[in-house]
């Protein structure tokens, strides 16, 4: 039968390997929130850069400097 102290080492390296756990699944929803923040700011990035250069195409037809 095993000891106090066996119990108490075992239920530790059982608590540790939760806690590792946990704080992986948070280090991949911590990822994955990055990764969708990155392609959101990009999508964005690619709507505004067209409204520029849409804005900039009118204003040069507006003027008569578009060829």
């Amino acid at each position: 039968m095993a000891d106090n102290s066996q119990k108490m080492s075992y239920h530790a390296g059982e608590a540790k390997g939760q806690a590792q756990e946990k704080a992986s699944n948070m280090m991949d929803k911590t990822c994955n929130a990055a990764q969708s923040a990155k392609e959101y700011m990009q999508e964005t990035g690619q709507q505004v850069k067209g409204q520029v250069q849409g804005a900039a195409d009118a204003v040069k037809d507006a003027t008569g400097m578009k060829k």
